[in-house]
């Protein structure tokens, strides 16, 4: 089977020069199969053959390292037994090697090296083997960054012929500078690219090719970034990159940068538009390190491959949606499309036509030729039936057939059909309640919860807030084009200490309002939304407050609850309004006075 690093050989290649011509001595490039993928000088002819008769299990060095996930620094191979096979011939070329793994997702998918071949470059290459091998993990993360990238370029290969034309003609450029921001390397694509020949680019600053560069801040702050949409003249045309950039350090200090780039080219726009995709999702985006998280994925990644209908409960906010498309795009119908629809947006009267759709003249101003239902649209695919506890009763009940029979009838059609699309609902209610209240089906309740996933809140998972608060840092700064280093210490406590009642999505909105308002560097607490302090731990003041604003904080409690169980419908208020046995106009009153009232804008 043919290894992610030989999928692309040719940029792997093209990595491996970059290396030789930084540091003067030959590369090599090996994948799991323990065979050689690139290589320069002395390795050139190695290239597309075995390394140690291709047995990682006989414990020579690259062996070592792919079962081990971890580097080496061999400073006199002929001498060494384990170095490779050729010691046991006295064959042995080489006179040092420095080496660590490529990871991807964790495990070696490969190696990288850096070899002497003369006593003089032995002797460099010992006296710096710290740098080189920093050098070298960097030069990793690059490569494992052109994996994740052709993984994503080969599920948007799968959308039709044309896509597969597009994404194959799309080639990557690699530039490298030093500290002072000299360009010192570019590849062949990146002159492609710059439509100038390599002997205009090496050798100058690289604010005279591309002005503005944010690579340059990478030599100040040290701060790598991915995926960033730059824009640049180019012969006079107007040109946007997606440009990934990593600092290059020695000695705990900058030595240089390293930048991959291609050109946009709507290519992004052109997949979604043509998968009904909004966007990719995968499980890498649900982000945080907390225990609760982990077990999440990993239970989502058991079930992917599975055509069982998926119930996912939560909190609003706490990203029901993204983990939807998650498992979609992680299991065996990927390729397919994945068809979003929220049943709490959509008037009753419409719901029914959007999921089921309707043939020619089946009611007043219905299109002639008639309209597929989303059903239809996510054939082969998953469809996503978002707020589920707000679909009406008389739906529901062709809902549940729909799961039963594997078909649909659209509405004024007579005939039943055949779908193939696997169902994955959301709702943030109480469903076993909704059941005994005789506000939902007990048979469809069972039905849809064959596989029940219950998203954390962030109060389960404050452990993730501050990677969180970063992730949508460096989000909403290239969105409103503003640089804001980070969060200074009071912000932090702050947000790491609020309860986060409306989930990730407030927090994100918290995030993005800050960025906004902010006028300096750091984020400080005046840059806050109001909600945050009116909200915050309450009770810490409370021995400070007369009765009468004792109560009233109380109360707040009591109806923020009741929302966030109930919902902010009017049948929700009248109910709460019931329950709490007093008129639906002093419920409004309070819910303005306390505004409540647009509770799940709020959050």
């Amino acid at each position: 089977m043919t290894s992610r690093l030989m999928e692309f050989q040719v940029q792997v290649q093209e990595i491996a020069a970059a290396i030789s011509a930084a540091l003067k001595l030959d590369t090599e490039i090996v994948d799991e199969n323990m065979t050689v993928v690139a290589g320069t000088g002395h390795i050139e002819k190695r290239i597309n053959h075995k390394e140690e008769n291709g047995s990682k299990e006989a414990g020579f060095l690259y062996g070592r390292v792919l079962t081990t996930n971890r580097p080496y620094i061999i400073e006199d191979a002929r001498n060494d037994p384990n170095y490779d096979p050729s010691y046991l011939t006295s064959q042995t070329e080489e006179f040092a090697e420095i080496c660590c793994p490529i990871r991807f997702k964790g495990r070696a998918i490969g190696v990288i090296g850096l070899l002497a071949f003369t006593q003089q470059q032995q002797q460099q290459l010992i006296e710096n083997k710290h740098q080189m091998l920093e050098f070298l993990q960097q030069m990793e993360k690059l490569l494992a960054g052109k994996i994740t990238e052709q993984e994503a370029i080969k599920k948007l290969q799968l959308t039709t012929n044309q896509l597969n034309t597009i994404i194959e003609s799309i080639h990557e450029g690699i530039m490298a500078i030093d500290a002072t921001g000299i360009i010192n390397h570019v590849n062949p694509t990146a002159e492609i690219l710059m439509e100038r020949p390599k002997e205009e680019l090496i050798g100058f600053h690289l604010s005279k090719i591309l002005p503005g560069s944010p690579m340059l801040e990478v030599l100040i702050n040290g701060q790598e970034y991915k995926e960033k949409e730059e824009s640049y003249e180019v012969s006079g045309v107007q040109a946007d990159f997606l440009v990934s950039t990593s600092p290059i350090r020695a000695h705990n200090r900058i030595i240089g940068a390293v930048a991959s780039f291609r050109k946009s080219s709507d290519v992004r726009k052109l997949a979604f538009s043509m998968t009904s995709l909004q966007r990719i999702s995968s499980m890498d985006e649900i982000i945080g390190d907390s225990e609760p998280l982990k077990k999440l994925k990993e239970q989502a990644l058991k079930v992917c491959n599975s055509q069982s209908t998926v119930l996912i409960t939560g909190e609003t906010g706490t990203g029901k949606g993204l983990l939807a498309m998650a498992i979609h795009n992680a299991g065996n119908r990927y390729d397919g499309p994945f068809i979003n629809i929220n049943c709490g947006a959509i008037p009753e009267s419409l719901l029914e036509s959007e999921l089921f759709g309707y043939e020619n003249g089946a009611f007043t101003g219905a299109r002639h030729q008639g309209k597929a239902g989303k059903f239809e649209l996510a054939d082969k695919g998953t469809i996503f039936l978002d707020e589920i506890g707000d679909m009406p009763l008389h739906l529901q009940i062709k809902l549940l057939h729909v799961l039963q029979n594997k078909e649909i009838e659209r509405i004024g059609g007579t005939k039943a059909i055949p779908i193939n699309v696997r169902v994955i609902a959301a709702t943030n209610k109480n469903l076993e309640q909704m059941v005994s209240d005789g506000e939902f089906r007990a048979d469809l309740y069972f039905r849809l919860n064959v596989i029940p996933i219950s998203m954390p809140s962030l109060r389960e998972r404050a452990e993730d807030i501050p990677i969180l608060m970063n992730h949508f840092l460096y989000k909403h700064m290239k969105i409103a084009r503003k640089y804001v280093e980070k969060f200074d210490h009071e912000t932090i406590s702050i947000l790491t200490e609020y309860t986060w009642p409306g989930n990730i999505r407030e927090l994100e909105n918290a995030v993005e309002y800050a960025v906004n308002m902010e006028i300096t560097e750091k984020i400080t607490p005046s840059s806050l939304p109001r909600r945050i302090f009116n909200w915050r731990k309450p009770n810490e003041h409370a021995n400070h407050l007369n009765l009468k604003k004792r109560l009233q904080l109380e109360e707040k409690k009591i109806l923020s609850h009741f929302m966030k169980n109930y919902g902010t419908s009017v049948k929700a208020k009248k109910k709460m309004a019931n329950e709490l046995e007093i008129s639906l106009a002093t419920l409004y009153r309070k819910l303005e006075e306390y505004d409540l009232l647009n509770y799940e804008k709020n959050f």
